[in-house]
């Protein structure tokens, strides 16, 4: 039982101390400058903003049709 224990408390200890780790390990890192700017929603930028609205009407109503279709209420076994 006291190894059991043992085991318990060893990796409450190493699931504490992993964030903090893994923290001072990211501190050294620095990102680079950017030279240029992102065009990748075009010029003005409204190009994704219609793309992502259209693709967030779509899985709505993807959505409602699957959760409101199939109505066929018989059992499936004889």
């Amino acid at each position: 039982m006291k190894f059991r224990n043992l085991l318990a408390a060893t990796a409450a200890v190493s699931m504490a101390a992993s964030p903090a780790l893994a923290q001072s390990a990211q501190a050294d890192r620095a990102s680079a400058p950017a030279a240029e700017e992102s065009k990748l929603g075009g010029e003005d930028g409204s190009g994704a903003g219609i793309i992502l609205a259209i693709l967030a009407a779509a899985a709505i109503i993807a959505g409602i049709v699957i959760a409101g279709g199939n109505d066929d209420d018989t059992p499936t076994s004889p």
